[in-house]
């Protein structure tokens, strides 16, 4: 066994990913503060060709490069947009027919595991405040929230943790129905 050069990766430039067909998911970042975190869900949202970002509230945009250190040049490839209030980005989404899951623990959370995605689907995925989760407006808003499931003695994961668990298995969802 061997390490792979990069050059046998067989990865996209820039201008292939943005011509890639994107699994229909954009995630939502609600005043999401720490700049790790952001970056981390554009490498994680290049990685699986996540069709765009939208950043809210007090959620820093790129170029900056605290960003840039763990993004690792993934705010050029994935599409992104701003809005000061997450409100309107979930309003704009639910207009064009997404399904909003929230990421949050509530009173009738569903697994992760037990979300379904059938071909046509269009997925938002909201994940929030890394003190004081996704706000309760938007809570409100969603079609459902999810909640990954934890066995320890904390009950919470980074955001960009949980971005990717949530990130991939969407991803393994939409892969088994474009089979």
């Amino acid at each position: 066994m061997r390490k792979l050069a990069n050059s046998e990766l067989n990865r996209k430039s820039i201008n292939e990913f943005k011509g890639a067909e994107k699994m229909p998911v954009v995630v939502v970042l609600d005043n999401v503060r720490s700049l790790n975190n952001i970056g981390s869900v554009f490498r994680t949202s290049d990685a699986f060709l996540v069709s765009k970002v939208y950043l809210c509230g007090i959620t820093a945009t790129p170029p900056h490069r605290e960003i840039q250190k763990s993004a690792l040049g993934a705010t050029e490839s994935v599409d992104w947009q701003y809005f000061p209030d997450t409100l309107d980005a979930i309003h704009q989404l639910r207009s064009e027919g997404f399904t909003i899951y929230s990421i949050e623990q509530v009173d009738e959370s569903i697994g992760l595991e037990d979300v379904s995605v059938k071909p046509g689907d269009k997925i938002a995925v909201v994940l929030g405040h890394e003190v004081k989760g996704v706000m309760e407006e938007v809570i409100e808003l969603s079609d459902h929230c999810i909640e990954i499931d934890q066995f320890g003695t904390k009950h919470s994961l980074n955001i960009s943790v949980c971005a990717g668990i949530v990130i991939w298995e969407v991803f393994k969802k939409f892969k088994m129905i474009h089979k």
